[in-house]
């Protein structure tokens, strides 16, 4: 599925929380959405899957405009989405919460058919849930309902998958598992991430918002540059390449001593009141 991002404005107040946005995602793209808290990440990603309609701008799935020629059950079977709220369906059992991303594809009031309970069996299965299926969704950790709500989306079978900050409450073996999951599909992925060393190592497309529109785009060697790292996100680092993998890695730095005054998205205004944090004595010295 292509996606193209036409000149989006959208947001929830007056000032809008993303402006003049343009994207193109080809098929089986794996794009990372990157940026500081508040730069419109999430409002982004809602746009895609209708959650929030653009006060201007063109959100086009395969040519069609997604909020003015498309059906929301044509939605629902081409986009499968993990967002950042875990609320709903805690009173379902595991497997019923998952058997509802298999609802675009029934009649009303049908059931599911065999092949229906088939795919919720193999998402349960892919997504490490298959021991969790008698449970109770209120039962479960953070981590646990996030891998489940995952199996939902993938149970749509969908062309697209966006996934709003996927890998909150997860430990690290389920962040690496669910991302390579995700990247491993050959479907089209649009992540936002917070971590830049995961974007770095997945994405085959990276983009930054800053100030509430695209800063800049590209791979990860073309995006994460030392200047970037600090006009965007206040840290020093680096991209390095992992020895065992061949991956990229973002390197962050600890700043000591230095207050981020001079940062144009940090906190200047703490920084003016916060003394410069002591370095402990059995801190290594490099």
């Amino acid at each position: 599925m292509r996606i193209e991002i036409d000149k989006v404005t959208a947001g929830y107040s007056q000032t809008p929380a993303i402006a003049d946005v343009e994207l193109t995602v080809e098929p089986g793209e794996f794009v990372a959405v990157v940026g500081p808290n508040g730069s419109g990440k999430s409002t982004l990603l809602k746009t895609l899957y209708r959650a929030l309609r653009p006060r201007s701008g063109r959100v086009l799935l395969d040519g069609a405009d997604a909020w003015n020629e498309l059906r929301h059950r044509h939605i629902a079977r081409t986009v499968g989405v993990l967002g950042q709220e875990q609320h709903g369906g805690y009173d379902f059992t595991v497997r019923e919460a998952v058997s509802l991303g298999r609802s675009p594809y029934l009649t009303p009031f049908g059931r599911p058919a065999a092949r229906d309970e088939q795919i919720v069996d193999d998402c349960l299965r892919r997504c490490d849930c298959h021991e969790l299926a008698n449970r109770t969704v209120s039962t479960l950790s953070g981590g646990e309902r996030q891998r489940v709500l995952f199996a939902r989306a993938l149970a749509q079978q969908p062309r697209l998958l966006v996934l709003d900050e996927p890998t909150n409450h997860l430990d690290p073996q389920h962040q690496i598992e669910l991302l390579e999951l995700a990247a491993s599909l050959g479907v089209g992925v649009i992540a936002a991430l917070h971590s830049l060393d995961l974007a770095a190592q997945y994405a085959t497309k990276i983009i930054v918002l800053h100030q509430r529109t695209v800063f800049a785009i590209g791979t990860a060697d073309e995006v994460f540059t030392p200047e970037l790292l600090r006009t965007v996100f206040c840290v020093d680092g680096s991209l390095m390449r992992d020895e065992i993998t061949g991956n990229r890695r973002v390197l962050l730095r600890r700043r000591r001593n230095e207050r981020y005054t001079e940062c144009p998205s940090g906190p200047s205004s703490l920084s003016e009141t916060l003394p410069a944090r002591p370095i402990p004595p059995w801190s290594a010295s490099g």
